[in-house]
């Protein structure tokens, strides 16, 4: 296994500093080791306070952790002040280093200073020389070159002139700009943008660290330069979108979701092919509409249609019975997936659907039940969606969904023409939408 060395400060309320950084190596297939140059008692509100580790103690660190383990790359964050700046720079010069990855950490979203003039100006004179890749966010950038940053073409600017101070690349991040999010990496002669999509989340607590780690890790494990930037960045949106709500501030970024995602997409497949066999055994042919059914499971934090699994070719009536033509797969059946995305944008949590035949009968059953059903109109579709496949569905039940202010167990339609009359199930797995099945 690649290692990577994270050399930082330690956040007690654990989005930051070492404790993301760690976090980000292992989901991302790293071992991760580190050297802790101050401790903060801090939380999602603020920083209450900070203690830097003596410098000679960080150098303890730094030769234990080289001469035994060694690293492939090594990421640096919080580094408190100008002593601490130069031991770091000596021994990264002492054991060849030469993949180093700096986050300039200079001050922490609420404010409060983490490194100094003198020890900005050591980052400058000491480490900058021996940087592979600088990560300096806007604010960040405007204080290493003095001049202010109001645009891609100033954060280009500043980007070349912080590559003449040393660093080989250096990668300005453009989180802090008002429209969409561009990065600019100069590699001495030329830039590069790398643009993402804005996630709408205040709990953004530890992004420049969790990015520059994830870099760091695939750098360590031979990746190219922009393939890491890349796949960094795709694994930072990932967390921003999923972050967590802890606390009473800015919570953290979420660095479980990638993992999850991977390790989920299994289960799905083998909790859909378990709920499909008890389908089978039971006498449902009758529920199952001229257009057939199907049954969906998504993986937490699903993202596109590729993230929700199904049966191809849908699921078939035979006579009284049902069956399928293979086991489930991902991104078999756009129209069912859409409606379990739309599921999600109202609750995470039901991530499984299913298509009945419409009957009032059936609504009245399901609602005997103790399960809640809600109508959706086909005819107030926006005329722009009607011949899109899959869209009519996704924005009737999105409808219901928001008149609602959540999710029913059932959401069905009376039809129109060339349209079949369906009623949609929602669970939070395939077996919960088997229990109910089975009882209808």
């Amino acid at each position: 296994m690649n290692k990577v060395l994270t050399i930082a400060g330690s956040d007690s309320g654990g989005g930051s500093g070492i404790q993301a950084d760690l976090k980000t190596f292992l989901s991302l297939g790293a071992y991760g080791t580190s050297v802790v140059t101050a401790l903060t008692a801090q939380n999602t509100i603020g920083i209450q306070g900070i203690v830097p580790v003596d410098p000679e103690f960080v150098a303890l660190q730094l030769e234990t952790v080289l001469e035994d383990i060694g690293a492939d790359c090594v990421k640096t964050g919080m580094l408190a002040n100008e002593a601490i700046v130069q031991v770091v720079a000596q021994k990264i010069s002492k054991y060849g280093i030469e993949k180093v990855v700096v986050d300039p950490v200079l001050m922490s979203k609420s404010g409060v200073t983490l490194l100094g003039k003198e020890g900005a100006d050591a980052l400058v004179k000491d480490l900058f020389p021996q940087t592979y890749l600088l990560t300096p966010n806007i604010p960040e950038a405007e204080v290493l070159t003095g001049s202010p940053i109001s645009g891609i073409a100033d954060m280009k600017k500043a980007a070349k002139r912080l590559q003449r101070m040393g660093p080989r690349y250096v990668l300005v991040k453009g989180g802090h700009l008002h429209d969409s999010p561009v990065d600019i990496l100069h590699d001495g002669s030329q830039e590069y943008e790398f643009t993402s999509q804005r996630v709408r989340t205040r709990h953004t607590h530890g992004t420049g660290c969790t990015l520059a780690s994830a870099v760091a890790a695939l750098l360590a494990q031979g990746r190219p330069l922009m393939e890491a930037i890349d796949k960094a960045k795709r694994y930072l949106y990932r967390a921003l979108r999923f972050s967590l709500p802890i606390g009473r501030g800015i919570g953290p970024t979420n660095h479980y979701a990638s993992i999850s995602r991977e390790i989920a997409r299994t289960h799905c497949i083998e909790e859909l092919d378990k709920a499909m066999e008890r389908l089978k055994r039971l006498n449902i042919g009758h529920l199952i509409p001229e257009v057939q059914s199907n049954l969906a499971y998504a993986i937490p934090f699903a993202e596109s249609v590729q993230d929700v699994a199904s049966f191809p070719g849908r699921i078939i009536r035979l006579v009284n019975s049902v069956d399928t033509l293979t086991g489930a797969r991902f991104g078999a059946s756009r129209q069912i997936h859409h409606l379990v995305l739309a599921a999600m944008e109202y609750d995470p949590e039901r991530r499984a659907a299913m298509t009945l035949a419409y009957s009032e009968s059936l609504v009245r059953r399901i609602r005997s039940l103790g399960y809640s059903a809600a109508e959706f109109d086909r005819s107030r579709t926006p005329l722009d969606l009607q011949q899109e496949e899959g869209s009519t569905l996704a924005w009737g039940v999105q409808d219901v969904m928001e008149e609602l202010g959540r999710v029913p167990d059932a959401i069905f339609d009376r039809g129109a023409v060339g349209k079949v009359p369906l009623i949609r199930l929602f669970g939070k797995d395939p077996g919960s939408i088997v229990d109910l099945v089975a009882k209808l």
